[in-house]
C-alpha cells in the first residue's frame, strides 16, 4: 500500500518553506490591506459623506469590516472542514473582490457601511484558511514559529499599507483606494494556485449540524482553548480600538498629520521586527514561559499608559505617548501568534471549526470592545489610557484561569503525549509543579 503523504510532505513537496511563508502572509494580509490602507483615506471619507472634520463616525468603516469578519469565520471554518481548504479560500476571495468593488462604488455611508460588511466576510475565508493550513501542518511550538514567521512577513502590510494609500489619494480620490486592494486580491488567487489542498481526508468532517455541534462543542468547552481565546480578545479589543482611533489621535492630540504614515508604519515595522524575534525566543523558550513574560510587559504597558494619560490631562509629550505605546504594541506582536497557537494546540482533529470560533471570538469580541473605547473619546488621551490598563489586566487574568488547564488539555487531544519542550520541562520539575503562564518573570511556581 503506497505511503500517503501527510499535510506537511504535500506542502514541502511543492513549496519551499520561504514560498510558503510568504504565501501564507499575504494571504492573510487581504485582511490587514483592508483596513490599514483606507487609514489615510479617513478625511476624504468625511468630507465625502459631508461628516464634520473632527467625526469619528468614519471609524465605523473599521468596525462593520470587524464585523464581518467575524461573521464569516463561523462559516467559512467549518466549510473548509467539510470540503477542504482551497474551494473555501477561493470562495472567500470572491466575496472580498465583489464587495471591495461595491464599497469603492457607494452612494452613501450607509451602504458603505454594509459593503464594507460583506468585504469582511469574504475576507475571513482567506484568514481561516490560512490558520487552519497552519495547523494541519504543525503542532505546538513549531506551529508557533511558523504563525510568527508568516506574522512578520504579514505585518509588512500594516508598515506599507497607509504609506500606499497616501500614495493613490494623489493621483486619484478614496475609491481608488479600494480598487488597489480588489487587484491584490486577484494576485492572490492566482498565486495561490500553487498551493495543496492540506486537510487530511481522515479530519474531514461532513458538514452536518450533528457532527458541526459536536466539533463545536468541543472547541468551547476546552479551558485553555476557551481562556486563551479570551485573553486574545481583550488584547485584541485594544488593538482594534488603536487602529480605528489612530489617525483621530495623531491629528487631533498631537497634530502630526503630514507624519501619520510614518509614525503608523514604523509602529508596525517595530511589531514585525518582534514577531521575527519571537520565533528565536520559542527556540529558547517554552511557549508557557514566553507568555509569561509576555503577559508581564503588557499589563505594565497598560497601566503606565493610564497613568501618563490622566497624568497629563490626556495630553501627554508625544515622544512619551510613543514610547509607552511602543511597550504595548511590543507585547501585542509577541502576544497574538502565541495565543493563537496555543489555543489551537489541543484542536488537531477539528482545526478549521477551531480556527472558526477562535477568530471569531476575537475578532467580534474585540471589534464590540474596540467601539465602546472609541465612543468614549472626548479629545484627550484617558478613555485610551484607561482601556489600556483594563485590557492588560482582563487578559492577565484569563491567561491565569486558561493555563491551570494547559496539560490536562494537551494530554487529551494528544492521546496522552505533551509537546516535547512540556514532557522536559515536566521532567526537570516534576509531575506536580505546574508553570502559569503568568507569573512574575524569575518566580517559579
Amino acid at each position: 500500500m503506497p505511503h500517503q503523504l501527510s499535510p506537511r510532505e504535500r506542502l514541502e513537496a511543492k513549496l519551499s518553506r520561504v514560498e510558503f511563508t510568504l504565501m501564507l502572509s499575504m494571504t492573510m494580509a487581504v485582511v490587514a490591506l483592508a483596513i490599514d490602507v483606507i487609514l489615510p483615506a479617513m478625511g476624504d471619507l468625511r468630507e465625502g459623506f459631508g461628516l464634520a472634520d473632527d467625526s469619528n463616525e468614519v471609524a465605523a468603516v473599521i468596525s462593520f469590516f470587524f464585523f464581518g469578519l467575524a461573521a464569516g469565520q463561523l462559516v467559512w471554518g467549518p466549510l473548509s472542514d467539510a470540503f477542504g481548504r482551497k474551494k473555501i479560500l477561493y470562495l472567500g476571495l470572491a466575496v472580498y473582490l465583489a464587495a471591495s468593488v461595491a464599497s469603492a462604488f457607494a452612494p452613501t455611508l450607509e451602504f458603505l457601511f454594509v459593503s464594507r460588511f460583506v468585504w469582511g466576510f469574504g475576507a475571513a475565508g482567506p484568514q481561516v484558511v490560512a490558520r487552519s493550513i497552519v495547523r494541519d501542518a504543525y503542532s505546538g511550538s513549531e506551529m508557533a514559529r511558523a504563525m510568527s514567521y508568516i506574522m512578520a512577513v504579514f505585518i509588512l502590510v500594516p508598515i506599507l499599507a497607509p504609506a500606499i494609500g497616501a500614495a493613490v489619494l494623489t493621483v486619484g480620490p478614496w475609491p481608488w483606494v479600494f480598487g488597489f486592494t480588489a487587484l491584490f486580491a486577484v494576485g492572490i488567487a492566482l498565486w495561490t494556485l500553487r498551493l495543496p489542498e492540506t486537510l487530511d481526508p481522515k479530519n474531514r468532517i461532513p458538514f452536518k449540524a450533528s457532527r458541526m455541534t459536536r466539533a463545536a462543542k468541543h472547541v468551547v468547552t476546552n479551558r485553555m482553548s476557551m481562556g486563551f481565546t479570551l485573553a486574545q480578545v481583550s488584547v485584541f479589543g485594544f488593538f482594534a480600538s488603536y487602529l480605528a482611533s489612530s489617525q483621530l489621535i495623531y491629528e487631533d492630540i498631537f497634530d502630526i498629520t503630514t507624519l501619520f504614515p510614518v509614525v503608523f508604519g514604523g509602529t508596525a515595522a517595530v511589531m514585525g521586527g518582534m514577531m521575527l524575534l519571537n520565533t528565536r525566543l520559542l527556540n529558547r523558550f517554552d511557549l508557557r514561559v514566553l507568555l509569561r513574560a509576555v503577559f508581564t510587559i503588557y499589563l505594565l504597558g497598560g497601566l503606565a499608559m493610564a497613568a501618563l494619560a490622566w497624568a497629563t490631562d490626556g495630553a501627554p509629550p508625544f515622544w512619551l505617548f510613543l514610547a509607552v505605546l511602543m511597550s504595548l504594541m511590543i507585547g501585542h506582536a509577541l502576544l497574538i501568534p502565541n495565543l493563537n497557537a496555543i489555543a489551537m494546540i489541543p484542536m488537531g482533529s477539528v482545526a478549521g471549526m477551531a480556527a472558526a470560533i477562535i477568530g471569531t471570538m476575537a475578532t467580534l469580541g474585540g471589534s464590540v470592545i474596540g467601539i465602546v473605547i472609541d465612543r468614549q473619546y472626548d479629545g484627550t488621551l484617558i478613555p485610551f489610557g484607561t482601556a489600556a490598563a483594563i485590557s492588560g489586566a482582563v487578559a492577565f487574568g484569563f491567561a491565569v484561569w486558561a493555563d491551570r488547564g494547559y496539560e490536562s488539555s494537551v494530554t487529551e487531544e494528544d492521546g496522552g503525549q505533551l509537546p516535547e519542550d512540556t514532557r522536559q520541562r515536566k521532567h526537570r520539575r516534576g509531575p506536580t509543579s505546574p508553570s502559569p503562564v503568568v507569573a512574575p518573570p524569575g518566580v517559579d511556581n
